[in-house]
C-alpha cells in the first residue's frame, strides 16, 4: 500500500466529508502538522510509497519537510509526484477554479524544477498528471523527449490517467518509445469496486513490467461507511453485506478487493486522518476468498455513469 497526499496538501478536495476531516482548521501550519501525523502513521504502518503532485496545494512542501525532519534516507522510501496541473485555488475551498491543466513543455520544465526543489534527491518517479487522449501529451514530441532525457538522468517516468478512456491512454503509453526503450515506467489509474474498465490495459502493463499504481480505490470516499449511501442502494447493500461477512469496515473491504488483484503493484490510501489511514491499513488483514471476490465482481457500475457521478462531486 501507498499514501496519496491529494487530500492532505490543500483545504479543498472532492472526497466525501473532506471538510469535516479538517475540523474547520485549514491553516497551512495546522495542515502541515496533520499531514506529518498521517505520514508518521503511514511509515509506522509499513508504507514506503508516497504520492504527491504540483497541484495538491502544499503537498510537496509538507512531504519534503517531513522527509527532512524525520531524516529519512532516499533509499528508504519511494517518492512520486506529478506535473501538468497548476494549483490556482489560493487556499480557498470556494474558488471558482481549483487547478488548471497544461501539459506543455514549458509547464513540465517549470514544475519539474519546482518538484526537485521541494523533494530533492528523494524524488524517484515523476508522472504526467491525468494524461488523456484529448490532452495529446503523449504525442507532444518536445514533452516526450524531455521526459526521456529526465529518465536517462535517473528519474523514473510515469503517468496518471483519468476518465472513461483510461484504457486508451494506457495502451498508447505502452507503445511510446525513444531509442527503442519504453518511456513510461509506471501507470496510475482509477480502479475500484465500482469502476473496472481499465483492467485489461492494466493487466497488460503489469505483464510488460510497467508498474501499476491504483488510485481512488475508495471512489473518493463513496466506498466508506459514511459515503456508501451515495451509491445505489443495491450496490450499497451488497458491499455492506460483504464487509459484515468479512468482519471488517467498508473501506478496508474495498481496498482489500484491489489488493487481491495480482496486477496491482501499489494501492493508494487517500486518508486525511490517522484514524482513516489505520482503517484503510486494515485491508491487509482481510481475507478475500474466491466466493467473496465472485460476489463483489457483480458490484460494478457502467463506466460513463461512474465518471459522471465523480465529476459531480463538490469540492469541500
Amino acid at each position: 500500500m501507498g499514501l496519496g497526499l491529494a487530500a492532505l496538501g490543500r483545504p479543498g478536495y472532492i472526497n466525501v466529508g473532506h471538510g469535516d476531516d479538517l475540523g474547520g482548521d485549514s491553516d497551512p501550519a495546522a495542515m502541515e502538522t496533520r499531514a506529518h501525523h498521517v505520514l508518521d502513521a503511514a511509515y509506522a504502518g509499513g508504507i514506503r510509497y508516497f504520492d504527491a503532485a504540483r497541484s495538491y496545494g502544499l503537498a510537496e512542501h509538507f512531504l519534503g519537510s517531513w522527509l527532512a525532519t524525520r531524516a529519512i534516507d532516499p533509499d528508504q522510501v519511494i517518492i512520486a509526484s506529478k506535473w501538468g496541473y497548476t494549483y490556482t485555488a489560493a487556499w480557498r475551498v470556494d474558488a471558482a477554479t481549483h487547478e488548471v491543466k497544461d501539459h506543455s513543455i514549458d509547464v513540465l520544465t517549470r514544475q519539474l524544477a519546482e518538484s526537485r526543489s521541494a523533494l530533492g534527491p528523494h524524488l524517484d518517479l515523476y508522472q504526467i498528471h491525468s494524461a488523456t487522449p484529448e490532452s495529446g501529451v503523449l504525442d507532444d514530441t518536445d514533452v516526450v523527449d524531455a521526459l526521456a532525457a529526465a529518465k536517462a538522468d535517473g528519474l523514473r517516468i510515469g503517468m496518471s490517467v483519468s476518465g472513461p478512456r483510461q484504457s486508451d491512454t494506457i495502451w498508447r503509453a505502452l507503445e511510446l518509445r525513444r531509442d527503442g526503450a519504453r518511456v513510461i515506467d509506471a501507470v496510475q489509474a482509477t480502479w475500484n469496486l465500482l469502476e473496472r474498465s481499465a483492467e485489461p490495459a492494466l493487466r497488460a502493463a503489469h505483464a510488460e513490467g510497467v508498474g501499476v499504481i491504483v488510485k481512488e480505490a475508495l471512489a473518493n470516499g463513496r466506498l466508506t461507511g459514511r459515503g456508501i449511501g451515495t451509491v445505489s442502494s443495491a450496490f450499497a447493500a451488497a458491499i455492506t453485506s460483504e464487509a459484515e461477512r468479512a468482519g471488517t469496515s467498508i473501506d478496508a473491504l474495498a481496498i482489500a478487493f484491489v489488493l487481491a488483484q495480482q496486477w496491482a503493484d501499489v494501492v493508494l490510501s487517500g486518508a486525511t486522518t490517522v484514524a482513516q489511514l489505520e482503517s484503510n491499513l486494515g485491508a491487509r488483514e482481510v481475507t478475500m476468498p474466491p466466493e467473496s471476490i465472485g460476489r463483489l465482481a457483480e458490484v460494478v457500475m457502467d463506466s460513463a455513469t461512474y465518471w459522471k457521478a465523480r465529476s459531480a462531486l463538490p469540492w469541500n
